[in-house]
């Protein structure tokens, strides 16, 4: 998705205000979980998460709109391949974080030892977006790089859709936050295979925002303390 195609500018305007919207839903969700909320409560936490995935989507997100909107037809591929770039590391600080506040929810149905696993995966997804092979401002960027920094950000995932899976079934609580995660790889996955042939499947991001947000929301449920 780094490669924008030319849009019509109803196109170029819905996109536009989806993404503010979501930024806006997500960043000002972090300012009221925060408010009234015990600090290291889970409430507080779900906050830490929202602000964490606001900036590293709005890192990605504003200069993509940027981009849409410039009528000089510059190159934005370095700008926006930054911004992807620092998107993927948050995301991954999102869903350990997710992973912390779940295994404190419903403590003892998962056991403690795959907190080490899920950390695993984080450092090793990290690290793979690191790597100069991914070339990430540039127009050639690899699919094989793309595939290969996915899978255990993939794994992650499948993780922390099985805890909130488990406990809402065993501890109630948060009975829809795993549907919401499987949408959003549901989403995600296709665009990494198949949006540098067709542009189009970078739709897909839209419902996979959406179902980020459902996640922050879903953290209204949980008390200050």
């Amino acid at each position: 998705m780094l490669q924008l195609t030319p849009q019509r500018k109803p196109v170029r305007l819905i996109e536009t205000v989806f993404d503010l919207t979501y930024l806006g839903t997500v960043l000002l969700s972090a300012a009221l979980l925060w408010a009234g909320a015990e600090m290291g409560s889970e409430r507080w936490r779900f906050g830490l998460m929202a602000l964490v995935l606001g900036v590293g989507d709005a890192i990605h997100l504003l200069p993509r709109i940027y981009a849409l909107w410039d009528k000089r037809n510059k190159d934005h591929t370095a700008l926006l391949g930054i911004g992807k770039w620092a998107a993927s590391i948050t995301m991954t600080v999102f869903y350990v974080l997710l992973w912390n506040i779940g295994m404190d929810h419903y403590a003892g149905v998962v056991d403690v030892q795959m907190t080490a696993v899920v950390y695993t995966l984080a450092a090793l997804r990290i690290v793979l977006c690191l790597l100069p092979q991914n070339r990430w401002t540039q127009k050639d960027a690899p699919l094989n790089w793309a595939i290969w920094r996915n899978i255990p950000f993939f794994l992650l995932g499948l993780a922390v859709a099985a805890l909130f899976a488990a406990g809402s079934l065993t501890r109630g609580g948060f009975p829809f936050l795993w549907v919401a995660v499987l949408v959003s790889f549901a989403c995600y996955l296709p665009v990494v295979l198949f949006s540098a042939r067709s542009p189009q499947v970078g739709m897909l991001m839209l419902p996979k925002s959406i179902a980020y947000a459902a996640i922050v929301l879903m953290g209204f449920t949980l008390s200050g303390v």
